[in-house]
């Protein structure tokens, strides 16, 4: 199988738990700190070893691709000034990765944001991340990186998972499974936002996976499941039923910004983290 190149961010969404802010402005543009939530994803993948960003927007997410762009008034206007270095992070981003772009048409799930991508991705394993799940390990390599240590032993899909309240699984996809190592599961099953009855376990999914190529078959395949959206984890059971789905619970801190409570604590997280003087 192919070394993984390539890194999906679906970044359709209309963000409506953050309206009106977001009404004219990407969710993944919400800055944290000095940085949008995007740019803390792409600088996620680039540790991991991830050179080619596929990000599949939609109408209104024009913010994305400019803040991917170089901006000559800006730099021109900043050059030699004291400000100059604050473009220094987000220059190196450019210059070092491919930016490519697709839209979804219409908001039908992560599973059909994911099969959007399939024209920037061709036929090869990839990562996805979503921004506004954001993570941070100061204690170690980030979980992309844990991610593609794991892909590299057992070459096949992986879900990253954590523990959640019991009473919070109908929010997630949940799975169920063997560990086969430390912290590492062999996936039995998996519901998407199972009622608290129903749920196998309390291990979530979060916004971070690696797939193999054939996942875009399995969602072609799959018919609409929760909310009557296209779910990735009903495309990831079938694969998981007709081979092997990893998942894996990694290790750092996660921060739910698609809801407010979650944004506010990642920003004081980020701000206490910059004030002890450590890089955000």
């Amino acid at each position: 199988m192919k070394k993984i190149r390539k890194c999906l961010f679906p970044a359709a969404g209309y963000g409506t738990r953050f309206l009106p802010a977001t009404k004219a402005m990407p969710k993944e543009m919400l800055p944290v700190m000095t940085k949008p939530l995007i740019q803390y994803g792409v600088e996620e993948a680039v540790d991991a070893g991830l050179n080619t960003m596929a990000i599949i927007t939609g109408r209104g997410k024009r913010a994305i691709e400019d803040h991917f762009d170089i901006s000559y008034e800006l730099e021109h206007q900043i050059k030699g000034t004291s400000k100059e270095h604050l473009l220094a992070e987000i220059r190196e981003l450019i210059d070092r990765c491919t930016f490519t772009y697709t839209r979804q048409i219409e908001m039908k799930g992560l599973g059909d944001a994911i099969l959007k991508g399939e024209v920037l991705i061709g036929e090869e394993p990839f990562a996805v991340l979503l921004a506004d799940d954001l993570c941070d390990n100061p204690a170690g390599d980030g979980v992309l990186k844990q991610m593609m240590k794991i892909f590299d032993k057992y070459r096949c899909s992986i879900v990253a998972v954590q523990e959640v309240p019991r009473d919070e699984t109908s929010k997630y996809g949940v799975i169920a499974g063997r560990e086969i190592d430390e912290g590492i599961y062999m996936v039995d099953e998996m519901v998407e936002k199972p009622d608290l009855e129903e749920a196998p376990s309390n291990l979530a999914i979060i916004g971070r996976y690696i797939l193999t190529p054939d996942i875009f078959d399995k969602i072609r395949n799959t018919e609409p499941g929760k909310g009557g959206e296209i779910q990735i984890t009903d495309a990831l059971k079938a694969q998981a039923n007709e081979g092997m789905v990893i998942a894996y619970r990694f290790e750092g801190q996660r921060f739910d910004c698609g809801s407010i409570d979650g944004f506010v604590e990642a920003v004081n997280y980020f701000y206490d983290k910059s004030s002890k003087g450590c890089k955000v």
